[in-house]
């Protein structure tokens, strides 16, 4: 690549700051899309990237994906993400999470950090010791804001009635068969959730001790990672990494319904058409995963307690079926109408 501004997920951006701290060891990335309704607020990924292209494109289509999530919330902030490259030991040490909270600290308030893979709330604890531009901090019960990972499991399973209401015809989940790819935080959770509903459950997870010691706990089945996506049933819900539907997998969707946590689940926007195509009812995820941004943008903003954020949340079965509703009335896939509408929020439309 030779710039910035050649990367095909490079959409306008208002900025994109790359931070070396050679003392810390800290290499990170926070790309800030828009700040057209507020601070750009977004977690913090800690991962082991390839190369530095590999994380600057994570990070442009996740800020991106935030904007239009924030959006769609109906959250007063904008949208941002930031990426940290992990050492090759994965240590996280107090003076790489320092070195992180100065550097947020330098964008005065225009970026808000969270917890995203391969952080938590501790990360977040410390990251608050300098600066005061984080949320996902350990709260009271009854508070906004903390793991936001519980509230994002909230979303997708009420985002997951809402597909079985309108794609199968179903008000319960008694009996519905629902595919979860990754059960870490989020996507734990959300099977505990559908299988007290009384869903059947398949799990996968790269880490098959944890899939299988979660499939016996909830009475479910385990299977391989590389399985999961071809798995016959009514619901497939991708809760692992991104950019998993694609030219190659698409076509191998045994489930009517996809509906998952995981962001930029799709690989490319062509890949819309194909899901479209074969008639595969998409949630879009980054309306039916806001849960967690909404719990913790509240907790920042200082705005709701916890029964005000699960109010919110509630909400997400209604923007799904706005977007649901007019792509049947268009023909257009329902990722390219959740964009539409996203982008004219921002006052990009």
């Amino acid at each position: 690549m030779s710039s910035l501004w050649d990367y095909p997920d490079f959409d306008a951006h208002e900025g994109v700051h790359l931070f070396d701290d050679p003392a810390s060891g800290l290499r990170t990335i926070i790309a800030i899309h828009s700040t057209a309704l507020g601070p750009a607020a977004g977690g913090t990924r800690f991962w082991r990237y390839a190369d530095g292209e590999e994380a600057i494109t994570d990070a442009l289509r996740l800020s991106r994906g935030m904007s239009y999530k924030n959006a769609m919330a109906g959250l007063p902030m904008g949208g941002g993400k930031g990426v940290i490259l992990a050492p090759e030991n994965r240590a996280k040490t107090p003076e790489l999470l320092a070195a992180f909270g100065r550097a947020i600290d330098s964008l005065g308030g225009r970026y808000v950090t969270a917890e995203d893979v391969g952080m938590s709330d501790a990360d977040m604890v410390a990251i608050r010791g300098q600066t005061r531009h984080v949320a996902g901090l350990p709260v009271a019960a009854d508070a906004a804001g903390g793991d936001p990972g519980p509230m994002t499991s909230l979303g997708v399973f009420l985002g997951i009635k809402a597909a079985v209401a309108r794609g199968m015809g179903r008000e319960d989940l008694n009996g519905v068969h629902v595919a979860i790819q990754g059960v870490g935080s989020v996507g734990g959770g959300l099977a505990q959730l559908l299988a007290a509903a009384g869903a059947r459950l398949t799990v996968a997870d790269v880490d098959s001790a944890r899939a299988a010691a979660l499939a016996e706990a909830i009475g479910g089945k385990a299977v391989s990672a590389d399985e999961i996506l071809r798995i016959e049933a009514d619901v497939l819900s991708p809760c692992a990494l991104g950019a998993v539907l694609d030219e190659a997998s698409i076509p191998a969707i045994a489930a009517p319904i996809v509906a998952g946590a995981a962001n930029n689940q799709l690989a490319t926007p062509t890949d819309a058409f194909r899901l479209h195509a074969r008639g595969i009812l998409y949630a879009p995820d980054y309306v039916i995963n806001a849960g967690g941004i909404i719990n913790v943008a509240l907790e920042y903003l200082g705005q709701s307690d916890r029964a005000g954020v699960e109010a919110r949340v509630a909400q997400i079965p209604a923007r799904l079926e706005q977007v649901w509703q007019e792509s049947a009335e268009t023909g257009d896939p329902a990722a390219v109408v959740a964009d539409r509408i996203a982008q004219r929020l921002i006052g990009r439309g």
